[in-house]
């Protein structure tokens, strides 16, 4: 019930204005960064560089398989492009904010988990809250409270972002007439998305009652990365143009991928044969196939082959690789309640969105 009443009072917020979403999630950030650095000054005085070795105990395997699982973390940064139409200058503004906030939480993300595995051995760590554990098991008291209370107010503000961005992303997709057109209508006294700002806090209140953390952190991770390399993927389906033609939209530099993809490719298969020959078998039994490592293998030489033949941009390639390669790390569970939400959303789509789009009809330039 707690959560469904912050679910609740957060759908109340984004209802009823951006600038007011603004300032609570601005509020939250300053609390938990400021406990973050808190943690961090004090946690340093108790590491013990020790349980840093060995400093990849799973090897770079496991680290990538945690990135997948814990890629939820990125979200939202990408979220904050759905902001676009309610930015001054969005097409400043809304990269900068994104690299900045992305490279200082990356470093926050790095110091903080240095201090956290080198005041405990990683192996006690394996808990639903690792960052008040840390302190348990060093008799610092007095931080548990401090530490639960950050824990609460930034899963708050990460889900405050999700509810400013869905509603905004579904008012586009009608836009487009891949939904109904009442998902666009916007609230004649707040001027928000109000029916489609409603239907996600049901989307995400319903699901509280018979869901546990971890099924709902799978199933963001890897509907996080599959839809980074939609994005990847669609950037360089888009054909190239001038700046002139592009001034007043996104652009991303263009770095011809013609030769300097396929030759990293070839070295890099090269060093994998000779090195990483274990890399096509599961970790813990060599005698199974690990099929997606396998697919991306494929997908990785398909790419390639065709930034040779077509000259893609360099940047979507790589973060289409990067996403491709992360999705190896995920369970097969995960797998499975993605392929049913990708089967609903097709399902939308084919029955409705196909025919109702923009593009209906139009013929292909």
């Amino acid at each position: 019930m707690p959560a469904v009443a912050i679910n609740t009072i957060l759908t109340a917020f984004v209802f009823v204005g951006t600038s007011e979403s603004r300032n609570l999630s601005n509020t939250m950030v300053i609390i938990k960064l400021s406990i973050i650095v808190l943690v961090i000054l004090v946690g340093v005085f108790h590491v013990d560089i020790e349980n840093w070795k060995p400093f990849m105990p799973n090897g770079f395997g496991g680290v990538m398989s945690g990135v997948s699982a814990v890629f939820y973390a990125y979200i939202g940064f990408d979220a904050v492009s759905t902001l676009a139409e309610e930015s001054r200058n969005p097409e400043k503004d809304l990269p900068r904010s994104m690299i900045y906030s992305l490279v200082i939480c990356t470093v926050v993300y790095i110091v903080l988990a240095l201090v956290m595995t080198g005041m405990n051995s990683y192996k006690l760590l394996g808990v639903t809250d690792p960052l008040a554990e840390i302190f348990k098991l060093k008799g610092i008291r007095w931080m548990l409270f401090i530490v639960s209370l950050a824990a609460v107010i930034a899963m708050t503000s990460v889900l405050l972002v999700y509810q400013m961005g869905q509603p905004r992303i579904w008012m586009s997709m009608s836009r487009d007439g891949l939904l109904p057109k009442k998902f666009s209508e916007i609230h004649p006294r707040f001027k928000t998305p109000g029916f489609a700002t409603i239907i996600t806090g049901l989307v995400v209140g319903i699901p509280i009652f018979f869901t546990d953390e971890n099924i709902v952190l799978d199933f963001t991770s890897i509907g996080t990365l599959f839809a980074f390399c939609l994005v990847c993927g669609g950037i360089l389906m888009l054909p190239r143009r001038s700046e002139k033609e592009t001034k007043g939209r996104f652009r991303i530099p263009y770095i011809n991928a013609k030769y300097i993809v396929p030759a990293i490719t070839a070295a890099s298969f090269v060093i994998i044969a000779i090195f990483f020959p274990d890399s096509v078998y599961e970790h813990t039994d060599k005698s199974k196939l690990h099929f997606p490592m396998i697919i991306f293998y494929i997908v990785w030489a398909v790419i390639a082959f065709l930034c040779y033949l077509r000259s893609f941009s360099l940047i979507p390639v790589i973060g289409l690789l990067s996403c491709c390669y992360l999705l190896t790390g995920m369970r097969w569970t995960n797998w499975a309640m993605f392929g049913v939400w990708l089967v609903v959303g097709l399902t939308i789509y084919f029955l409705y969105g196909r025919r109702n789009s923009k593009l209906a009809g139009q013929e292909n330039p």
